[in-house]
């Protein structure tokens, strides 16, 4: 209690407020401004606060509720980190008396409408949802927050529909970062090319974008050569870029605006042009530090994946718990991995965390410690 007690000075001294008010806006009480209220909500979240669970559970009298999750399996390589970011939080609200309800698809955009409104009339009061098919599931977005079901969306959003928060890297940014750092690898005049997963994504299309309006401010007389579709199939995007290298073998750059990065070594190494290529990819897992190593991959932009999934929770759960507000978005900093600072990353530290399938047989509550 203690500890908790230091962090709430150290917000109040942050946020210019007294303890009194930081009390009352981590608890979702009256008596504040809104504006103070988020001002102080985004202290907390900077310095890394987190209550003392236990009492706040007394407070609330073990409240009852449940979040359905709907996020991919696949690619493994990034969404094990999210759906561990998941559980890691989810065993800390368990104390507080709320169950998770996990309803995975297979890929990103694959049913996930079909499970969103399956989740939707199960009797959550919350959703955590990656908006692959950001169109098909704006309707049903709309009709869960009318009844109250609050939704935030992690990793890629649905922009148009009435969702509560949206937690990822903001995407056109970490497009820019990859344009502005290809544009410094490779010669004036070059010509490069983006392999994306869907451009009907909001993630992906928006990385794109980033990227073609990046490049050329910092390659004089750069091009984008093509943007080609993985669709985050291993083997279509192989054979996509087997195929361009071959159309184009001159190309400078590559930029993989996805996780989906092992196809495109491998066909850059069929070519002959690993490491002659600059090859920019995207977030980390223990398989590309080869590659790294060997100066295949010149970089990568890291998405904070584990982070992206506790903080989608932690943003439910505070509301849920508390009525503390959403905030519109949660904009995580993109970072730059190379091979010097590759041991850094919690990827490389750590053993690799797999998805265990029985936990999303049956809606279950997520275990306490």
């Amino acid at each position: 209690m203690k500890k908790e007690r230091r962090g709430i000075h150290r917000i109040a001294e942050l946020a210019n407020v007294s303890i009194g008010t930081v009390d009352r806006a981590l608890h979702g009480r009256g008596g504040i401004k809104e504006d103070t209220r988020h001002r102080i909500l985004q202290v907390a979240r900077q310095i890394g606060y987190t209550p003392n669970l236990a009492a706040r559970a007394l407070s609330v009298a073990r409240a009852s509720a449940s979040i359905g999750v709907c996020m991919p399996r696949e690619i493994h390589f990034f969404y094990d980190q999210l759906w561990s970011g998941v559980l890691d939080e989810g065993r800390r609200v368990a104390q507080l008396g709320i169950s998770f309800v996990n309803r995975p698809v297979q890929v990103l955009g694959e049913h996930d409408t079909e499970v969103f409104a399956e989740l939707a009339h199960s009797g959550v009061n919350g959703i955590i949802l990656t908006a692959g098919n950001p169109k098909g599931l704006k309707p049903l977005i709309d009709e869960a927050e009318e009844k109250g079901i609050r939704v935030v969306c992690v990793s890629t959003d649905a922009p148009e529909s009435r969702r509560s928060s949206i937690v990822c890297v903001e995407p056109r940014l970490n497009g820019c970062l990859a344009g502005e750092l290809m544009g410094k690898f490779v010669p004036p005049g070059s010509h490069v090319a983006v392999v994306a997963g869907m451009l009907n994504t909001e993630d992906h299309r928006k990385k794109t974008d980033g990227f073609s309006e990046a490049f050329p401010q910092h390659c004089a007389g750069g091009e984008i050569f093509t943007v080609i579709e993985g669709h985050e199939d291993e083997d279509e995007s192989f054979q996509k870029t087997f195929e361009l290298l071959r159309r184009a073998p001159t190309l400078s750059g590559l930029y993989v605006n996805t996780v989906n990065c092992l196809p495109v070594c491998r066909a850059l190494g069929a070519h002959g042009l690993a490491g002659k290529v600059k090859l920019i990819t995207t977030d980390l897992f223990a398989e590309m530090a080869p590659y790294f190593h060997k100066g295949i991959i010149t970089a990568s932009i890291y998405q904070q994946p584990h982070r992206q999934g506790q903080m989608a929770v932690r943003l439910m759960a505070d509301h849920l718990t508390s009525k503390a507000p959403f905030p519109p978005t949660v904009h995580l900093s993109p970072g730059v991995v190379m091979s010097s600072n590759l041991n850094l990353f919690r990827e490389m530290r750590i053993p690799e965390f797999k998805f265990d399938p029985s936990v999303l047989r049956e809606p279950a509550a997520v275990p306490a410690d």
